[in-house]
């Protein structure tokens, strides 16, 4: 079964649910989904800074309009 009729499936049954405290709960774990990011250190930021810092002055960079050209054939 693909993850589109997964999905469907899971709306049908959800939208017969009666009980408050399964929704309640299904929306706990939704949100507990979007904050599974874990933000960068200090050391982890200022390592990016750094190589982000060297590929500029290597030249390894696209300029906006390199970027809105390749972003036409997405």
């Amino acid at each position: 079964m693909d993850i589109q009729t997964r999905k469907l499936e899971f709306i049908q049954e959800f939208l017969k649910i009666q009980s408050e405290e399964l929704i309640s709960l299904l929306e706990r774990i939704l949100k507990s989904n979007e904050t599974t990011s874990v933000p960068f250190t200090a050391e982890e930021l200022m390592t990016r800074v750094k190589e982000s810092e060297e590929n500029y002055k290597a030249g390894k960079f696209k300029s906006q309009d390199e970027l809105e050209k390749l972003s036409e054939n997405w």
